[in-house]
């Protein structure tokens, strides 16, 4: 008998596109703008409300834990042929347990062009501060591995994960 998954992330293929499982043991929360436009895993936003960094916040964690935030693409440049999978948009290191991730590293808006896009957050917990090798991104974003990367720093599996849809903004959309 096939078992059957109700994990909205497995639905969405980050679990199997991305990385192989998430071990939830913290709540995370991802918001964009003043206007309060909540990440719910697989609802839709519009490129014009994720044009800037959002606030990020985790909770339910020990204050002296350190995290490694990224945000990726996997259907970079369209989901129909993914050939650059995985396009990296934020990577921040080292967030401590005490605050969020909304003043940390080199933030990249979506700009999907064909298709409807996914763009995920994974969260990692480190196993202690400064263990993460790279801290900016790399300069060409494309072709990243979240499995590469956690491997290569000793990450495991994510603690927390989000991610929404995002296509194409056109003018009638916007009316």
């Amino acid at each position: 008998m096939v078992k059957v998954s109700s994990d909205p992330l497995v639905i969405g293929r980050v679990i199997g596109d991305i990385v192989d499982d998430v071990n939830p043991t913290v709540k995370m929360s991802v918001v964009y703008g003043s206007n309060k436009h909540f990440v719910h895993n697989s609802h839709e936003l519009v490129p014009s409300a994720v044009a800037s960094k959002p606030r990020v916040q985790v909770h339910g964690v020990d204050m002296r834990s350190f995290f490694t935030l990224l945000m990726t693409d996997p259907d970079f440049p369209g989901p129909s042929d993914p050939y650059l999978r995985e396009h990296l948009h934020w990577l921040v290191t080292d967030i401590p347990g005490s605050t969020d991730a909304s003043f940390f590293g080199n933030y990249e808006m979506p700009r999907p062009l064909v298709g409807i896009h996914r763009y995920a957050f994974l969260l990692f917990k480190q196993k202690k501060r400064g263990c993460v090798t790279c801290c900016v991104p790399p300069p060409c974003r494309d072709g990243f591995s979240t499995r590469r990367f956690a491997d290569d720093n000793g990450l495991g599996h994510p603690v927390a994960a989000l991610y929404f849809n995002c296509q194409r903004e056109t003018a009638a959309r916007n009316r």
